[in-house]
Formats: C-alpha cells, sequence, structure tokens
C-alpha cells in the first residue's frame, strides 16, 4: 500500500500549517500535488471589496451582500448596451460568489475599400469575383464631404506624395477611448458624426509604430485602423461595478484575424496591424485604468485547441499569441493575461489528443506569456466525458449520445475532465520548477452540446442543471486553483428556474472534490477535501460490500475550514476514521457525502485502495 508522509504534531490542533506531499487519485508521481499553487504575484492581488452593503442608483437599489457563495467564482458576460443589465448580471453574479467576469470582445478584421474609400464587408475567403457590399456601420463614417479612409489617405498625402494606405482594418468595440489610443495626433483623431463615434488610427504597415510620426521625410505605406466605438464607454462601467461588488474584470484583447484558408488559426500576416491596435488600447487602459484594482488583467479571446505540437514555434495562433502578449507586459505589467484553450479527447476524431498530449500543448502555450490558462472541461460541446477511472466501460451519459453515440466511455474517449486536469497539474508545476509561473483554472462549461430548449443566443445549446454543473466542480477537484464557467449569459439566466436561480436555492449542497487515506495523531483514516463538507454524513461504500458504511464526521471526525493554499476559496477539509484492514486492496472505495439536511452529494468520489 502506498503511504503518504504526513508531518504531525501540536499544530495541526489548531488547523494545518506543515506541508503536506500529497498523491492524486493514487499517482505516486510528485508533480501531480499542490496541483493549483497560491497566486502569482501577477494574479495574487485580492478582489476589491465591495465599496458598500448596498446603492441605488437610476437602475434601482443593489446589494453587495454575496448571500449564497457557489464553487464556481467567474462567469463569462456577453457585451450590452444597457447599464442596467450590467448592472442586474453583476449583482446576480456576486450573490453567487462571483469575484470574476470576463468579457467577450470583437475581432479586428481587414477589409477591402472601394474607390470611394467605403468599408466594404467582410469576405469569407472564397475566390469570387462579386464585389462585396458597402459595410454600413462604416459608411456613417464622413469628414469634410469624404469617407474616412479617403480623408486619412488626402492628410497623408499632403503630408509627403509619396504616402499611401496600403490596407485599411475595422475593428468594433463598445468601449470608448481616453487620448491614450493616439500616437500621433496630428494624423489621428476622434470622428463623431451624428452621434456614431470612430476612432482614426494610422501606423506603418511594417508594424513598427513609429513613436517620432514623421509623415514627411519620405513616403510610406500606412495601415488604417478604423474604429467603430460605443456612445458611452462600457469598460469604465464594468470596472466602477467591479469596484461595487468587489468583482475583478477581465476584457478581451482585441481578436485576431483568422486565417481564411483554415478559421480555426489566426492570421500571422496580421501581427503588425494586431500588436499595434493591441498597444494602443492597453496605454490607454494603463493610463486611465492602471492603478484600478477592479481590472483584473486581460483575456485573450482566440480559442486554440491544445495537443502537442511537433514544433510550437510553427503553431501560427502561437505566434500571434506571442506577439500580442508581449506588448501585454509592456503596456500592463502587472496585469495578467487569462485564455481559456479547449480539449477535445473523442477518439474517433482526427487531432484529438490524449491527456499527455495536452499537457505538453499546457506547457507550450504557457510559454506565450500568459499568466491564467483556464482549459474549458469539454462536458457542455461533448468533447470530454465526465467520468472516473473505474467507470471507463460504463456506457456514455445520454446527453452525450448526439456527440458520440451509443458507446462506453472507454470507447468514445481517451480521458475524462479529471484525467485532463491531472496531468496539466503537473506540466504546470514542472513549468514552475523551470521558473515559469501559470496559473491552472477550470472553466467549467455550463450548457449541454444540443436542446430543444432555446437559450437565448446560443443556438441549439442549452442549459445545464445544477447537479450536473456540481459533477464538474468535482471532477475538475484538486487540480485547479479556481473554477470558472461559459457563460453567464444567457446559460445561467434562460428557463425557470434558471441555473443561477437553481444555485441559489441549493449553494451549500456538499460537492466533495477528493479523498485520500490519511493518519490523524495515531489513527488512521480517510480525508475528504471539497465545498460545504462541515457536520457531513460520509458513506463509504465498494464492490462486495452487503451495508455501506456510515460515518458521521461531526460525531467522530474532524472538521477544518482553514483556507488550503493553492485550492479554490471555499474548500475546507473533514476527516473520519478508518479501519482499512477491513477493506480489501484494490477496490474503489466509492465516497458519499450528505448534509446534516439530508442533501446527498450530486457525485460521489473514489479512493482507489492499492493496499
Amino acid at each position: 500500500m502506498r503511504w503518504l508522509t504526513f508531518i504531525l504534531g501540536v499544530a495541526i490542533l489548531a488547523g494545518v500549517a506543515s506541508v503536506v506531499i500529497v498523491l492524486r487519485d493514487g499517482s505516486s508521481d510528485p508533480g501531480a500535488a499542490g496541483a493549483g499553487q497560491a497566486l502569482s504575484a501577477a494574479t495574487e492581488s485580492p478582489s476589491p471589496s465591495p465599496a458598500h452593503s448596498e446603492f441605488t442608483d437610476p437602475c434601482g437599489t443593489f446589494d453587495t451582500a454575496a448571500a449564497t457563495p457557489y464553487a464556481v467564482m467567474g462567469y463569462w458576460l456577453i457585451p450590452t448596451s444597457d447599464p442596467c443589465t450590467w448592472r442586474r448580471q453583476l449583482q446576480a453574479i456576486h450573490r453567487l460568489g462571483g469575484d470574476t467576469v470576463v468579457r467577450l470582445g470583437f475581432g479586428l478584421s481587414p477589409r477591402q475599400t472601394d474607390e470611394d474609400g467605403q468599408v466594404l464587408q467582410p469576405v469569407d475567403g472564397k475566390e469570387t469575383e462579386k464585389t462585396p457590399p458597402a459595410d454600413k456601420r462604416y459608411a456613417v463614417c464622413v469628414e469634410s464631404g469624404r469617407s474616412c479612409m479617403k480623408a486619412a489617405e488626402q492628410e497623408l498625402r499632403a503630408a509627403n506624395p509619396g504616402n499611401r494606405i496600403s490596407w485599411t482594418y475595422v475593428y468594433r468595440t463598445d468601449e470608448q477611448f481616453g487620448p491614450g489610443i493616439f500616437r500621433c495626433p496630428q494624423m489621428e483623431r476622434k470622428i463623431v458624426v451624428n452621434g456614431a463615434v470612430f476612432y482614426r488610427l494610422i501606423a506603418p504597415e511594417d508594424g513598427s509604430d513609429d513613436p517620432t510620426c514623421d509623415f514627411t521625410t519620405k513616403g510610406r505605406a500606412y495601415h488604417l485602423i478604423l474604429v467603430s466605438a460605443g456612445e458611452q464607454d462600457s469598460l469604465s462601467e464594468l470596472l466602477d461595478l467591479g469596484d461595487r461588488f468587489g468583482i475583478r474584470v477581465f476584457p478581451a484583447l482585441p481578436l485576431a484575424p483568422r486565417d481564411p484558408a483554415e478559421s480555426t488559426r489566426a492570421d500571422p500576416r496580421h501581427i503588425g496591424t494586431l500588436t499595434t491596435l493591441t498597444r494602443r488600447i492597453l496605454q490607454d487602459y494603463g493610463n486611465r485604468f492602471g492603478d484600478r484594482q477592479s481590472l483584473g488583467g486581460v483575456y485573450q479571446p482566440f480559442e486554440l485547441q491544445l495537443r502537442d505540437w511537433p514544433d510550437p514555434a510553427k503553431v501560427q495562433t502561437l505566434q500571434v499569441y506571442a506577439g500580442q502578449h508581449q506588448i501585454v507586459e509592456q503596456e500592463l505589467p502587472g496585469k495578467p493575461i487569462l485564455v481559456s484553450p479547449y480539449i477535445d479527447s473523442r477518439r474517433r476524431l482526427k487531432y484529438t489528443s490524449t491527456p499527455a498530449q495536452v499537457a505538453a500543448g499546457f506547457k507550450a502555450l504557457a510559454r506565450t506569456g500568459v499568466e491564467i490558462i483556464a482549459p474549458q472541461d469539454g462536458r457542455g460541446t461533448g468533447k470530454v466525458g465526465l467520468f472516473w477511472p473505474n467507470w471507463k466501460n460504463k456506457p456514455v451519459d445520454d446527453r452525450l449520445k448526439p456527440v458520440v453515440g451509443e458507446s462506453t466511455y472507454a470507447t468514445a474517449y481517451y480521458g475524462g475532465t479529471r484525467d485532463y486536469y491531472r496531468e496539466m497539474s503537473k506540466a504546470r508545476a514542472q513549468l514552475a520548477e523551470e521558473g515559469v509561473e501559470v496559473e491552472l483554472w477550470a472553466n467549467v462549461e455550463a450548457f449541454e452540446p444540443s436542446s430543444t430548449e432555446n437559450c437565448g443566443r446560443q443556438g441549439t445549446r442549452g442549459r445545464t442543471d445544477k447537479p450536473r454543473l456540481d459533477t464538474q466542480v468535482t471532477l475538475a477537484g484538486p487540480y485547479v486553483s479556481k473554477v470558472i464557467s461559459y457563460m453567464w449569459s444567457d446559460f445561467f439566466t434562460c428557463g425557470s428556474p434558471s441555473l443561477s436561480e437553481q444555485i441559489a436555492e441549493d449553494w451549500d449542497r456538499p460537492i466533495p472534490v477528493e479523498a485520500q487515506r490519511r493518519e490523524r495523531q495515531i489513527q488512521d483514516g480517510l480525508e475528504i477535501r471539497g465545498y460545504h463538507l462541515g457536520d457531513a454524513k460520509v458513506t463509504l461504500s465498494w464492490p462486495g460490500l452487503d451495508t455501506p458504511r456510515v460515518v458521521d464526521s461531526a460525531t467522530v471526525g474532524w472538521h477544518d475550514g482553514t483556507p488550503i493554499p493553492g485550492l479554490p476559496a471555499g474548500i475546507e477539509t473533514i476527516w473520519i476514521p478508518v479501519d482499512w484492514a477491513t477493506v480489501p486492496g484494490d477496490v474503489w472505495v466509492r465516497v458519499e457525502v450528505t448534509s446534516a439536511d439530508g442533501r446527498k452529494s450530486a457525485e460521489p468520489v473514489y479512493y482507489h485502495n492499492t493496499g
């Protein structure tokens, strides 16, 4: 039997204070221990404290008390033009204990223009002789009777006849910017036309973003970036609300243009212009929000599938990441970059990956300069299943059959969610030994692969339920330092009762995440970690046991609610005595946790007794 070395002394009577080498799921690899390390210097700043217990504004009266704190502490938001929607959403998120929001953003888009300088609609990358129509959004942008593109071109040529605009890019946002977005005010400006707001940015096509602003000495080719902005600055509103509710906001970086030949890849031909726009926006953020605690960092929105690339240096999306992330380090030092890649574990498809291959991809991604990697757990899309090693020959969940058909977990997938997070936690620990600090979070998908229930703007995908979400938290388990979810709008708010309402009604149901054999003082037993475990009854069972064993932890056990470094906030520990001599060797012990009022956890945890 594999024993775990545990330094115990008087200090354990007051709380766990000694260093524990924890082996995960029976693994003997120390790289699996302490998977969620304490936040690095870039991410360890606490969330802002709510400024008041209650406040009133034109949207109504809002309460800043967190009444029903749940295990999920961060959510994605869709941009909205209604400031009252922001307020209602952040209040609801905060009530469930949320301290982080990640907002979706917009993409930089290279566009053709016609003879009059009108920006044309995007093309899909296919060759066609048909000229696309003008984009009505940018047709509004007019200066002195000329399109904004033509006005910029004429001013450049007035400075030097050899100047020209070689490419036009557009970027849509609901934000507004301050003067920090301009590098060369003699050629760049804010343009307001009948309430529509635009920003005209000019940059050399070589991506240098030349700070000399010398447009006269020699003729050069320039890129025009035409930004369609919001009437109000949504980010200012979000950060103000973040200060109110104690929530950190991660606004999205500009999304890279996609490769027309393969839309899942970022197009490296546009790195120079992308980094120029990123630099300008982040310079403005730094000027206006650099000291705001509610600005938690920035979100890299271009999705990437984690895999073991033969040569990561040749991966287009990683190249674009590295260039863009370098700008973040320069312009917003101390603010972390968060990225949420996806995993595909399906055996029947090409280019899917085993847990070990995903761990290798995790390392390559970390080296692009990100500080927080929150891999999508894959259950909502059906790309990964929620199952334990001893379940692999069971039929898949009925809700996964639209994706993988009638099959067992072992037939459908290379591994389960827990297998992937465990391997990535080992990779994170190995990176730390190399001096590369990165946080591992879990992004649990709050939807089902398909549904007949329309859920807002989410197409055929429908919301899931709280038991499934609890199960996702359990399976991500002890390997991550935070759990966040895609996404609040609309999966947590649609239906009746909505998922957020289900959580509010059942927020303190036990959610175990791990069980391990432990000695405590002179007794042997089982230590269980998870959420809301105080006064719980623990039921142990295994194949061949006629009557499950029930142990009341409040009577014969031990409970410690002290936060555990490197694990999500809210995780606590209980311990119960177990006579291991009566437990057969090489069995998976099923560990169920029931609250004092009789509510059983949605998912048990398993301990593999290898003794």
